[in-house]
């Protein structure tokens, strides 16, 4: 290893930018094959396609994704949990690449469908598997910055096909999302086991040498814990597996399942996934990605650059996801969560009600800058809100011993939300219109948004253990506000 000036620039902040990168541009997937739909069905219902579909084998390429993504949640905690969070992530991108050449040598209709399942497959894996290993890999301190980079990055891949969608075929378009997976690849491959997994597998020098490189020598007191809570663990399941006989085995793993069922540190972090797993889902993202030429020309009109517009939504949500990134460094998780939720919930309303004015001739004002900025604000409220806080909370809440398995459910929540979602959008968007679609949005939001701010604790700056004691019910809630 060189040592001296070449190195100093290494730090352990460095280390923790370059793990997090690796999960971040795997995370980016999401934003890659869910955004491929959008370039890749108009080319598929051009004259002289090569794979000619009607709107029904269209609606299924768009939405199978959501629909496998669940045998990934389910299949990864697993993984995760018995080989380590490594070899996860190296299953996630080669099933990933598997994916995207599959699309690319896609020939018919059906083949087409496999590949865009296999593709759901991974993401089910990498959304579960993600904010986790964020969490695990990076200081309390900068942790709700780095879970930001998740949502950037899924903004980035939506902006990326959607670029290349508007000059590439959609095979070339595929050929560079590979090469850009296998950078990934490459990162993962050279990136260290997390330190969290290899204390709770008895692995203590090996978590020591990591956590070490990773955070430096000024986080001991995170390290001692982790270690003394991991072997208590491990004595009290030595102390239950006591009996060799198979039915007795049996038996006590599912008083085992019962009482973690039970325990607050389980079943509440889960609670509170599936709310904000809602509120990611219903926020009016997914009309915007795959009903956007029908929301602009309702509230903007007809007279404009439709393309171009989607285009700009895509660069603010970037925008917006890193002034979020900035923010949450000073912000409570809380107090950002109310602030930047709440406002999704008023541009829900506010684009209901201007709709409905518009189309009832209610209203007088008809201009086209009415819209845009509708439509940029409430783009703006989904990027510092939603979607990057759930991520954020994913990987900050779920508790250390029960990880993969709680992460497996609340990942299915997020995956069952985005079926539901994308499945009865045509059925809301047919029968009440984009105003009925966002009141009843906004009310899904401000019933979740109530729920998750009753239990949810404060998280900034603590460490995982910290956060698992408080809802153990050992520590009181940090009240709401910026942080001193």
């Amino acid at each position: 290893m060189m040592t001296g000036k070449s190195t100093q620039w290494i730090t352990p902040f460095t280390r923790q930018c370059y793990v997090t990168m690796g999960v971040s541009l795997s995370m980016m997937q999401m934003g890659l094959i869910m955004g491929f739909s959008t370039i890749l069905l108009p080319q598929l219902k051009s004259p002289g396609s090569s794979i000619p579909i009607d709107d029904n084998y269209g609606s299924w390429i768009a939405s199978l994704p959501a629909v496998t993504i669940l045998i990934g949640n389910f299949t990864i905690p697993s993984i995760m949990g018995q080989f380590g969070r490594k070899i996860a992530s190296l299953t996630c991108i080669f099933i990933t690449i598997a994916g995207w050449i599959s699309v690319y040598l896609a020939s018919d209709v059906i083949s087409l469908l496999a590949a865009r399942g296999l593709q759901g497959i991974a993401l089910g894996m990498v959304s579960a598997l993600g904010p986790v290993l964020i969490g695990e890999y990076t200081s309390p301190k900068n942790r709700g910055a780095f879970l930001m980079t998740i949502s950037i990055t899924i903004g980035i891949g939506v902006l990326a096909v959607h670029v290349l969608g508007s000059y590439l075929r959609w095979q070339t378009a595929a050929l560079i999302v590979i090469a850009m997976t296998v950078v990934d690849l490459l990162i993962v491959i050279s990136s260290p086991e997390s330190p969290a997994w290899l204390a709770d597998q008895g692995r203590f020098e090996e978590c020591t040498v990591i956590f070490r490189w990773l955070r430096g020598d000024t986080e001991e007191d995170e390290l001692e814990k982790m270690i003394k809570t991991s072997t208590a663990l491990r004595k009290e399941k030595d102390d239950v597996a006591t009996a060799d006989a198979c039915l007795v085995k049996m038996w006590n793993n599912i008083k085992d399942f019962r009482l973690t069922l039970k325990r607050n540190e389980f079943y509440k972090p889960i609670v509170i996934m599936l709310h904000i797993y809602t509120m990611a889902q219903w926020c009016g993202l997914h009309v915007l990605a795959s009903y956007g030429f029908v929301l602009i020309h309702n509230t903007i009109g007809t007279n404009i650059n439709v393309p171009l517009m989607i285009i700009s939504l895509d660069c603010n949500r970037i925008i917006s996801n890193t002034i979020a990134l900035i923010l949450i460094r000073k912000i409570r998780r809380k107090f950002m969560m109310f602030s930047t939720i709440g406002l999704n919930i008023v541009c829900l309303l506010a684009v209901a009600g201007y709709t409905y004015s518009k189309t009832y001739n209610l209203i007088t004002l008809d201009n086209e800058y009415v819209g845009i900025a509708l439509l940029h604000i409430m783009t703006l409220s989904m990027g510092m809100g939603c979607l990057p806080i759930s991520f954020i909370l994913a990987g900050e809440i779920l508790p250390l011993q029960f990880k993969s398995l709680a992460g497996g459910i609340s990942s299915s929540f997020f995956s069952l939300n985005m079926f539901i979602a994308l499945k009865t959008l045509p059925l809301l968007m047919n029968s009440i219109d984009i105003h009925g679609t966002f009141t009843a949005y906004a009310v899904l939001l401000i019933y979740c948004l109530t729920v998750v701010g009753c239990m949810l604790p404060e998280t900034k700056d603590k460490t995982l253990q910290e956060i698992e004691e408080e809802f153990k019910g050992k520590k009181k809630p940090v009240p709401l506000g910026l942080t001193p």
